[in-house]
């Protein structure tokens, strides 16, 4: 009998750039086509319908998924996003990175990922309640403090982390705080996690920075997205002294030479809903904060935004990927020949991840640890792994993100055969 492989090729982009960007850690491993296809094949994943009664009665149906995408090293780990056009192919690129993202950080994990194609800004709150418990409900045998954690994501936050661990305790019969991370302090969350993947940015743009001889002190940063991430990220960058000239989100930018007032930034994104119209800086195009003349580069929005058409307008030295998948495969090379130092997404926005891991350990033992302790471990896991990237980049002559790809990939390709083929 004879079999062939998938293909290692998506329509999708995220999709297709997460393939890519194995294929390529496959090539310098030197694996066979076996493993390859098993690292490229989502383990598990389950696509159903969540319809919500609207507060006016009607009734609308919306599409779920969640995708395991490897558990070779321990449960599955991932967000849940609620966004428009959420499908299954970008729902398995994010698992799939989530895989890598968790190796590369030595966490016991494997990857995971889920979502809805829903706009949350288009419903109530009791709306986004009745689609979270229903979706909760309809993926609960895949999911568990042993199985798959869930965590927030673009469009949802610790009110619907708190929504899916209320559904599936009341199911199970008592409470397990351990299924998600990312929830309230006050039923078990943990100390520092929303503002932890910001400060994992700050502390590998700093080890970038040291790594070269220069000090985050006094550099120059521009922030593309100032949402959850962005704007925590441009606040402890301001913090540690560097100068935030550039930040944008999804209506406009804004910019000062000198200097923005973050603080005040802040506050006028909290009254007015967006950066635009800010009067202690000078509005400019979105776009441009791509292309800005800093030292660090922050993507911290959505996918694919550095591409083949603006890659090399690009003047920053250093691009920290705060968001998943900003660069795409074609800019990635443009960006390399040109001498720019990227600290992929797989490193870079793992902060999140694991103060969820702290989480999930406080959670099991039903003990808190304090900030100095959540900081103070952050700090060691970000600069140890960064530390070990860019070795291994330099050892075998690879970018940072071919270095991270190859640790993690490995780090799970070890896991499946010493566990063996089953049966």
């Amino acid at each position: 009998m004879t079999t062939t492989s998938r293909p290692f090729r998506s329509d999708n982009p995220a999709l297709d750039n997460a393939l890519g960007q194995l294929a390529g850690a496959v090539q310098i491993l030197g694996y066979h086509e076996g493993i390859h296809e098993t690292l490229a094949t989502p383990r598990r994943e389950i696509n159903v319908a969540v319809p919500l009664r609207r507060d006016d009665g009607h009734v609308q149906v919306f599409r779920g998924h969640r995708v395991q995408h490897n558990v070779s090293r321990g449960p599955g780990k991932g967000g849940l996003r609620y966004h428009p056009s959420v499908d299954i192919d970008e729902v398995r690129a994010l698992a799939m990175l989530m895989t890598w993202k968790c190796a590369v950080v030595d966490l016991p994990y494997g990857g995971a990922k889920g979502g809805i194609d829903i706009d949350p800004a288009e419903h109530s709150a009791a709306e986004l309640e009745r689609v979270t418990r229903r979706y909760t409900s309809e993926i609960m045998p895949l999911i568990g403090p042993t199985q798959d954690i869930m965590a927030p994501d673009m469009g949802t936050g610790e009110r619907e982390m708190a929504w899916v661990m209320d559904t599936y305790s009341v199911n199970v019969g008592h409470t397990i705080p351990a299924v998600v991370t990312g929830k309230p302090l006050a039923i078990g969350g943990s100390r520092g996690r929303g503002t932890a993947t910001a400060r994992g940015i700050v502390h590998v743009a700093d080890a970038a920075l040291t790594h070269a001889g220069e000090r985050i002190k006094g550099s120059r940063v521009a922030v593309q997205g100032f949402g959850k991430v962005g704007a925590n990220a441009a606040q402890i960058f301001s913090d540690e002294g560097a100068v935030v000239t550039h930040v944008s989100d999804a209506f406009g930018a804004v910019r000062d030479d000198d200097g923005l007032d973050i603080e005040a930034l802040l506050a006028h994104v909290a009254a007015a809903g967006s950066v635009v119209g800010f009067e202690r800086g000078d509005a400019v195009d979105g776009a441009s904060v791509l292309t800005a003349d800093v030292d660090v580069l922050v993507p911290a929005a959505i996918d694919s935004v550095l591409t083949v058409d603006n890659a090399n307008d690009v003047r920053a030295r250093f691009v920290v990927e705060g968001a998943n998948g900003p660069t795409t495969q074609e800019a990635d090379t443009i960006l390399g020949k040109n001498g720019v130092t990227i600290v992929p997404d797989i490193l870079a926005n793992a902060g999140g991840v694991i103060v969820s891991y702290f989480e999930w350990v406080q959670a099991n033992q039903t003990y808190w640890w304090t900030d100095a302790e959540i900081e103070d471990r952050l700090a060691g896991r970000m600069r140890s792994a960064y530390a070990e990237v860019a070795h291994h980049a330099h050892d075998h002559d690879l970018t940072l993100r071919d270095a991270a790809l190859v640790i993690g990939v490995q780090r799970v390709a070890d896991a499946h055969r010493l566990r063996g083929l089953y049966p």
